[in-house]
Formats: structure tokens, sequence, C-alpha cells
């Protein structure tokens, strides 16, 4: 055997040795961690998902309350208007079936209720409609919370079944005559009385906020129901032309 040949054959002549040194052979050991990973366990991610669902749902209904209430506001205003139109198309037809006139202006001897809207009473004009009207629902506001409906126009119909005024100065022949609206008025500060109120065309007159956030709906002869300001409200009583205005307020 040539040991020549295998000295020549040597590892240590390639260089090996760097590969079976022992500090390079530890080097390529792979590590071992012992620390632990941060992870969560079932049950806490559970938990975490519950929580989340909870404060998401409370987010939801607090971000729906302004929508809800603006909504219901919405509603109600609108139900008013429709129970004031309802009560124009009454007139009307009572009106035609009575000489075009009006309840106001028709004698109690005939079924109206002139003499009693003159004295402020509110209840005869609405019971003389009865018929045209079919239900006292129709006469209260949904938003007037002092207010209740009555059961019928007999045993129960009142003051306080009733939210709405009378214009016993109505003018058949005039559209835009006023016969009715919401009767929350305020005068000085004052919370308008039930009666016969008789207000000025430059009386210091405004909704009080018990309805409609101050304002309110009136009824014009023409069946229209509009929505008045507290500055279209004054407008309104100069344009009526009549140095007093008289309504019967519930």
């Amino acid at each position: 055997m040539n040991w020549h040949g295998a000295r020549a054959c040597d590892p240590r002549s390639f260089g090996w040795t760097k590969f079976l040194d022992g500090s390079k052979v530890e080097a390529m050991k792979p590590r071992v961690s012992h620390q632990k990973t941060a992870a969560l366990t079932l049950e806490e991610l559970l938990v975490s998902i519950v929580v989340l669902a909870m404060l998401a749902g409370v987010a939801l209904l607090w971000l729906r309350r302004p929508h809800d209430g603006a909504r219901e506001y919405w509603r109600k205003t609108t139900w008013c208007v429709n129970n004031l139109k309802q009560v124009g198309l009454a007139c009307r037809i009572w009106e035609g079936d009575n000489n075009d006139k009006y309840p106001m202006h028709v004698s109690m001897t005939n079924g109206g209720s002139m003499e009693l809207v003159a004295a402020g009473n509110v209840v005869a004009t609405f019971q003389a409609m009865s018929n045209e009207l079919s239900t006292p629902k129709i006469v209260i506001c949904p938003q007037d919370m002092r207010r209740d409906y009555a059961t019928n126009f007999t045993t129960d119909f009142n003051n306080s079944r009733i939210s709405y005024f009378v214009n016993a100065d109505a003018d058949e022949k005039n559209p835009q005559a006023v016969l009715s609206g919401d009767a929350n008025f305020e005068i000085n500060g004052v919370l308008a009385k039930s009666g016969l109120l008789k207000i000025s065309s430059n009386a210091p007159i405004i909704w009080s906020a018990t309805r409609h956030k101050y304002s309110g709906n009136i009824l014009l002869a023409d069946g229209s129901v509009q929505t008045l300001s507290n500055s279209s409200l004054t407008n309104w009583l100069h344009q009526t032309g009549l140095a007093t205005n008289r309504l019967a307020i519930p």
C-alpha cells in the first residue's frame, strides 16, 4: 500500500478541517428557544369576541337613538297634519250640507255651534261635525301629552279631549282663512287658557314648547295645512285683516 498516496488524500490537504472543526459543528446546530409564545387560548378568544359584540351592540343602539327620535317626531308631526286635514274635510262636507256655512256660523237651533263658539266653547263645533269626523281621535294632536282620546262624541268628549282651536271668525269665502289648528299658544309667556281668546294683530303670541318644538300646524279653509314658526304665526295675525281674532281654545 502506498502510504504516500494515502497522505496525499489526507482530508486536511483539501481544507476539510473547517467542516470537522468542533466549534464549526457546534455553530451549525439548531438553536431551541425556551421562550413561550404569547397566544390566546380558545377560551380567551371566545370571551374577547363576546365582549366586542356587546360593545358593538351598545354603540349601534347609541347611534340609532337620535335617528329613532327624529323619525318618531316626524311621524307624530305628520299624524297631526293628517288629523287637521280630516277636520278640514269634515268642515267642507258639513258646509256643503248647510248652505255653505261652517258650524261656527250656524245657530244651535239649526244644528250649528254659533252661540257656544262665541263664548269660547270648542266642544260644540266638533260635536256638530261628529258624523263627518267619524271618530274623536282626529281632534287630538299626537304630540299633545296633556290630553287623551275620547271614546265618543257625547259621554266623555270635553276640552281635555281636544287639542285644536276653532276660529270663530273663519270666512267661508276666503280660501286662506284659518279654520283650526294647534292650540298651544303663549301670550307674554303665559299659556293660553281654555275659552275665547281674543288676539290683536300685534299681540306677542308664540307657540309653546309643549308640541312641535316651538312651531304649530294650522288648517286653512282650502283644506291645506301649514306648519308655522313663531315669526310666521305673527305674520298670519297681520294677514287676517282683523283688528281682533277670536279663537275658541279647548
